[in-house]
């Protein structure tokens, strides 16, 4: 455990410990596995523990493009098809001409059903349609409870035809950033061009997120496929970590969401 500790952070832990409960399932059973809908930093943990232990992984999140996306763990003989992913994407009507809905009315009101954010993929919406993803089990549990959000009744629909998903227009640019350490307050610094105080201020302000959880400690470091979300600023994300320079710099590969 020490070992495979050391790459993740200490409250990734039980994550981690649950993924390798996960390997031994499958190397136990000699049969796949499915997981929730994980974002890309758990994605990111789950391929690194799976890589070298014999298994394959295959991911889907039903739209294309998805930022949450189910896993599924199996052995080399298992030939992956789509149906193991058993998602479904529903569409929400609602009276739109009268409110808008938006991504934390919808996502409060799904996990005020109190079912895990696991069960849940990505959350669209595109003029006055909106559409998520979710566990495919949870259909008839959806469409008998999910009967509001914020402050619009809404009635769902399983979409059966991929035709109908909200296709996402999502442009993510890539730059390289040669930083001094992977610190919070560094990267944010080189991302934003601005001094670290400035950065600091951010996120001693709790206007920093990253894998949507505000953090407030300059010195968090950060790893690969992590989603930081800056207010004001925009989102970002650490795409690879390339190695170091001749100056023993940090080269960073980043994403900006455009």
């Amino acid at each position: 455990m020490d070992g495979i500790m050391q790459h993740f952070r200490k409250e990734e832990q039980p994550f981690v410990e649950l993924v390798q409960d996960w390997v031994r399932e499958v190397e136990d059973l000699y049969s796949p596995k499915l997981t929730g809908f994980l974002d890309p930093r758990e994605r990111f943990i789950v391929q690194s523990i799976v890589r070298g232990s014999g298994l394959l992984t295959a991911e889907d999140g039903g739209f294309s493009e998805a930022e949450r996306k189910r896993l599924l763990l199996y052995p080399d003989y298992y030939e992956p098809a789509a149906d193991d992913f058993q998602i479904a994407v529903f569409g929400i009507r609602y009276a739109s001409k009268f409110v808008t809905l938006e991504h934390p009315a919808i996502l409060g009101s799904l996990m005020a059903l109190g079912l895990d954010r696991s069960k849940f993929g990505d959350i669209r919406l595109q003029e006055e349609n909106a559409q998520f993803a979710a566990a495919a089990e949870l259909t008839t549990y959806l469409e008998t409870n999910f009967t509001s959000a914020g402050k619009a009744k809404v009635h769902l629909a399983e979409l059966q035809d991929a035709a109908d998903w909200i296709e996402t227009d999502d442009v993510w640019t890539e730059e390289t950033q040669i930083v001094s350490s992977l610190r919070l307050d560094t990267v944010i610094a080189s991302l934003l061009n601005s001094a670290r105080q400035k950065s600091a201020a951010l996120i001693h302000g709790g206007k920093v997120k990253v894998n949507w959880r505000v953090i407030d400690q300059p010195a968090f470091e950060l790893n690969e496929s992590d989603i930081l979300s800056i207010r004001g600023h925009g989102r970002f994300k650490v795409i690879a970590i390339e190695g170091r320079t001749k100056k023993d710099k940090i080269r960073l590969v980043t994403g900006k969401l455009e």
